[in-house]
């Protein structure tokens, strides 16, 4: 947990406000990587302040440009931005600590609410998008320009990849692709099965060694005619 630059308080979850002494902490870069602020001011705009957004360079393998806000310290990344700020910044997690994450995902929820902001480049209303697996952070996102990240909750995700939040999610993919792989397979036996039948309805299949009718609502009978099918059919 991050603590207050000036007080040495813990800072509230996805806040920059210290709530013992107020102050404002820029704890998102600070101390995470150096980074120079570019004189040129972005014509791109803060959904939360209505003012121009300001280019910085987290220097990170060579130029890495982000937009931010001085006033909430509010984050915009370009699509695949913030992923690959986050690859570069937590490395060597080889474990999953699920206590640790459902701790995280708990955490209170941000200091503006459920609320629904303009995308700093074409102004339409960003989705409210869950990051990752029990990373507890609803980011918003545009579709073609990129992430906006309030204070607080860049911080956040640093402590779900320590937690190996991004481990959790590549295992839940692995496993819904699984699933989805089975289903399929599933569902291309049931063909094979009913071309081997002469075509009946997916209801409904007629096979006529057991004198009956081999119904959907038979998932054991079915296995063993589709085993027997494609035994016969090799």
């Amino acid at each position: 947990m991050a603590n207050c630059t000036n007080c040495s308080a813990p800072l509230p979850p996805d806040s920059i406000q210290c709530t013992y002494c107020g102050s404002r902490n820029d704890t998102d870069l600070a101390g995470v990587h150096y980074f120079t602020t570019h004189e040129l001011e972005s014509e791109r705009t803060c959904p939360r302040c209505a003012v121009n957004l300001k280019t910085i360079d987290l220097n990170i393998n060579g130029r890495f440009l982000i937009e931010r806000c001085n006033q909430c310290l509010g984050l915009f990344f370009d699509p695949n931005e913030l992923e690959a700020l986050l690859e570069a910044t937590v490395t060597n997690v080889f474990s999953i600590d699920r206590k640790q994450l459902d701790s995280i995902n708990s955490l209170k929820k941000g200091d503006y609410g459920v609320s629904y902001i303009k995308c700093p480049v074409c102004s339409t209303i960003m989705n409210r998008v869950n990051f990752g697996v029990k990373s507890g952070v609803i980011v918003d996102r545009c579709r073609e320009h990129g992430v906006w990240l309030d204070g607080g909750e860049l911080r956040h995700l640093f402590e779900w990849m320590k937690a190996g939040g991004k481990l959790l999610q590549q295992e839940r993919a692995e496993e819904q692709r699984r699933t989805e792989a089975r289903e399929l397979e599933r569902e291309k036996r049931k063909l094979q099965v009913q071309a081997a039948m002469g075509g009946s309805s997916a209801d409904e299949v007629s096979f006529d060694l057991f004198g009956g009718t081999l119904r959907k609502s038979d998932p054991d009978l079915f296995d063993i005619v589709v085993k027997a099918v494609r035994f016969f059919t090799k």
